[in-house]
Formats: structure tokens, C-alpha cells, sequence
């Protein structure tokens, strides 16, 4: 590590040497007016009903509003709407008499939102076979609206819990009818809309009309010097711990730091003949030591996982133990297994620096296990296409702001394979789904702890780095963006 941040300062000093010339005297006009924030991967899709990537639904909070949230114990509250259960099987939710309009391109043109655009959004999801969420709605019988404020879920089953469900950001229906481009054009309700999107995302606050870019840069070193050299006001994670320590010895920029609750882990394709092997995953599991990683790669805060929701969660009863590194029990478990060593395995990521270092050290420490760890960098959308469509042995991703503990039946039910669900590594396990039907939640992630249909890695810690003049911003738990609706610069 020495080695490494030795190479680290002397390419950085670099690369401030060499974009010194290009030093603006001064922030510009237009960043004046504005705040940008860095961010190393754009948005995908801003229609709530098919964003997945953590981007695109950090944008579409900011952009919609929901009938429900999350209070800080990940227990449902109200937002656009409070709810009453009314029999077993249906729930009467009311519109917030103080709503916001949806937010048209005209300022001439302004429209409630309704009862009528929750009916049609959620139906809207229902007819849309191909929207990663749909299945959730299957048990939807009916969507009645009884006034403009006033509309009742009609269920097939009984589910106690579902107002957690209602987290899709709400579309108007007229523009549901006429087959709207949301995904590029979207149209809400929240504290931000749109204002352009061509080279980057430009968003204003509906309260002020302060201006917010969001602007893509991939590499953390150069998102840093924007950052130091006021071309950019904010930045938050996706940097690797030597970039956050040299930002805290800079007077010119604050640095925030948070626990953090979102869980990054290896998907298994549990299609693969090696794979369903269940003492190859253990071995796997046993390869990596994770502590390691933590101490000399990863940010403040972060923890080593066992399961998707962290030990706070509300469901959590009782604490499951980390998957210790312990390379010669997983060279062990993998001859018990009838594996020729070493065992090849091909790991798919993106191209991000910092996670193609981790799939890095990672290669370092099987190897000791007996694992030949075959790294396959690949452009964000070539990535996660091939993540959704299957095509992978092994790849590295973070669940991002997951609340509920409905994602384990959306992750690994044995009916949520995509487009119906994340299970990416289609998982099927019937003693698993009848866990997930009874809700039983302490056995069921003890049952998926033991199994490994996944490997859990850790949640990593939160930070936000941004100029001295901003202010009214804090990095979330879940990583969100939230604070977008209130950050503010001061005045110079």
C-alpha cells in the first residue's frame, strides 16, 4: 500500500501541474448561478417504473414524489399520501391536501396531482411486462379512485405490508395515455424538474429555481481536481480512501462522513454447474478477506455485511456472522467439492476504479484459496446489461437504499427473475420461498446466509465532499441525494 500511495501522490501532483493552465480566474458566470455536482455514473432512466441503477433512482426521488417513504428505522411513513388498512385485503390512501402540481415544460401549463395519476400509474406498471417492478404488484387486484384525494388498493391476498410497496414515484395520466417519454423527459411532482438534458443532467428547484447539474466524470482523480478547482461544488462517494484523506487536508473543501447501510456483494450465476456446487460458494465466501479491504481500500465507516439489510434493520432479531477469511478452509471445502485446483472463475465489473481495485486484491487473496479469478472490466451499460440478461459466472454490484425486506423475495424468489424481479443469478429454492411467503424473516435470511446464493461483502461508508460556500448538504445512510432540495451556496 506504501507502493501505492507513493505512485498516488506523484500522479496527482501531476495531473494538478498539468491542468493548472487550464484554471479558470475565478468561478464563471453560469457556475455562479449554478451548483454542479460530480458524479462518476450518469443516469440511465428516469421512469420510476424501470430505473434499477442507483443513479436514476436518486434523480427520480428529487424529480417525483411517492406515496410512501421510509422513516430513519427503514419503517414505512407517510409522503404524498397517509394510508388506513380497511379490511385484510385493501388499504384507502389520502392525498396530502397541499401537494404539489406535476411540474409541465410550460410554465403556462400546471396540473394536480390526483387520485386519477396514482390509479394510472400503478396500472401503468401492471401492463408493462418488461418493468423490473411489476411483479411486485401481482397481488394488485383493483385500484379504485373515490375522489380526487382519495383512491383504494384492492389486494388478492392479504399483505400487512403492503404501503412499503408504494415507493414508485407518481406520473401524470394524461401523459401515461399518450405513451410519454419519462425515461428522457420526465414529468413529477418532487422539489426538482427537468431543464435539459444533453451533455449533462440539468435539474431546478421548483421552490427557489436554483439550478443543479449533475455532471458525469468517471475518473475520481479528475473529479477531484474539478472539485479543487471550482469546477464542480460537489461530490459524493466513489472515491477511494487516499482521494477522501487528501480532500480533508484542503481548506477549501468540507468533507461529511456518514455510516453507511448500503450492501455491496458478488453475484452467483446459480445457473452455473460449478456454482450450484454449495461448498464452492462457501469456499468463495471463505476466500476474501474482507476486514482487509475494509482497513486499506474502503472509506470511514464501512462494515463488513452478512445480509442485505444491515444489523439496525427493524427485521433483524438476531446478528449473523461475517464470513471469516480463512483460505486454506475454502481450498478445503473446494476439494471436498471435486474441483480440479485452482478453480478458474471469470468476475465481471464495471470499469470504476475503485471497483476494479477490489476485484483486484480480491484476485490477490483467492489465490490463496486455490480461486484463479479471471477480471472482466466492462463500460457501465455493456456491464449491467449482461448482469440483467444473466451473462455472467461472477460480478461485483451494491444494492443501493433498499428499506424493505421484500427484497429478498425480489432478489432471490424463485418467480423474480428479470424482467420480474433482480434475481440475476436465478436462484430457485423452494424451502426459501416458503419462508418469503410466511415472512418469516430471521429464518429466512438465516436460511440465505447459509445457502450463499450470493456473497455478502459490506456496507460501505458514506461521505460527501464539497466546497467551503455550500452548505444545507449531509451524505445519507443509503447514499441518496436528498439534500439536493435544500443546498444551498453562500453568498460572496
Amino acid at each position: 500500500m506504501k507502493v501505492f500511495n507513493v505512485f498516488f501522490a506523484i500522479g496527482l501532483a501531476w495531473l494538478l501541474l498539468a491542468t493548472s493552465s487550464c484554471r479558470r480566474d475565478g468561478v464563471s458566470a453560469q457556475l455562479s448561478r449554478e451548483i454542479v455536482f460530480a458524479i462518476g455514473q450518469a443516469p440511465l432512466n428516469l421512469d420510476p417504473r424501470y430505473a434499477t441503477d442507483a443513479a436514476s433512482e436518486r434523480v427520480n426521488r428529487l424529480i417525483y414524489q411517492s406515496l410512501v417513504d421510509f422513516d430513519s428505522q427503514s419503517k414505512p411513513t407517510p409522503s404524498l399520501a397517509g394510508w388506513r388498512a380497511i379490511s385484510p385485503t385493501a388499504f384507502r390512501f389520502t392525498l396530502n391536501k397541499n401537494r404539489a402540481p406535476f411540474h409541465y415544460p410550460t410554465k403556462l401549463r400546471q396540473a394536480p396531482l390526483t387520485a386519477n395519476d396514482v390509479k394510472a400509474t400503478y396500472d401503468s406498471i401492471a401492463l408493462l411486462q418488461d418493468s423490473p417492478h411489476a411483479a411486485e404488484f401481482d397481488n394488485v387486484k383493483n385500484i379504485i379512485v373515490t375522489d380526487d384525494s382519495t383512491v383504494v388498493f384492492q389486494l388478492k391476498q392479504p399483505d400487512s405490508h403492503f404501503p412499503a410497496k408504494l415507493i414508485i414515484g407518481i406520473l401524470p395520466a394524461e401523459l401515461i395515455a399518450l405513451h410519454h417519454d419519462f425515461s428522457h423527459a420526465p414529468v413529477g411532482s418532487g422539489p426538482l424538474k427537468l431543464l435539459s438534458w444533453r451533455n449533462q443532467l440539468s435539474l431546478q428547484r421548483v421552490s427557489d429555481g436554483q439550478t443543479i447539474s449533475l455532471l458525469e466524470v468517471k475518473d475520481p482523480t479528475v473529479r477531484v481536481l474539478k472539485l479543487l478547482h471550482g469546477e464542480v461544488d460537489l461530490l459524493q462517494a466513489e472515491l477511494p480512501p487516499e482521494l477522501v484523506k487528501y480532500l480533508q487536508t484542503k481548506p477549501e473543501v468540507t468533507v461529511k462522513t456518514n455510516r453507511g447501510a448500503n450492501f455491496s456483494y458478488l453475484g452467483l450465476n446459480m445457473q452455473d454447474p460449478t456454482l450450484k456446487n454449495l461448498k464452492v460458494r462457501q469456499a468463495i465466501a471463505y476466500a476474501i478477506d474482507r476486514d482487509a479491504i475494509i482497513q486499506k481500500v474502503m472509506v470511514f465507516n464501512t462494515r463488513a455485511a452478512s445480509a442485505i439489510l444491515p444489523p439496525e434493520h427493524y427485521t433483524n432479531q438476531h446478528s449473523l456472522p461475517i464470513y471469516a477469511y480463512q483460505p486454506a478452509l475454502a481450498k478445503q471445502l473446494l476439494l471436498e467439492a471435486g474441483i480440479k485446483l485452482p478453480l478458474k472463475l471469470v468476475y465481471k465489473t464495471s470499469t470504476d476504479a475503485q471497483r476494479v481495485r477490489f476485484a483486484t486484491i480480491m484476485q490477490a487473496q483467492m489465490q490463496a484459496a486455490g480461486i484463479q479469478l479471471e477480471i472482466r472490466s466492462l463500460d457501465w451499460g455493456t456491464f449491467f446489461a449482461d448482469v440483467k440478461q444473466g451473462n455472467f459466472q461472477l460480478y461485483g454490484l451494491t444494492w443501493v437504499g433498499i428499506k424493505t425486506p421484500e427484497i429478498y423475495g425480489k432478489a432471490l424468489g424463485s418467480q423474480s427473475v428479470p424482467p420480474h424481479g433482480f434475481n440475476r443469478g436465478r436462484y430457485a429454492d423452494a424451502q426459501l420461498d416458503q419462508l418469503l411467503a410466511e415472512e418469516d424473516w430471521p429464518s429466512a435470511t438465516a436460511h440465505i446466509h447459509q445457502q450463499l446464493p450470493y456473497i455478502p461483502l459490506w456496507y460501505e461508508g458514506q461521505f460527501a465532499a464539497m466546497r467551503q460556500e455550500i452548505n444545507n448538504y449531509s451524505p445519507k445512510a443509503d447514499g441518496n441525494w436528498d439534500d439536493l432540495a435544500t443546498i444551498s451556496r453562500y453568498a460572496h
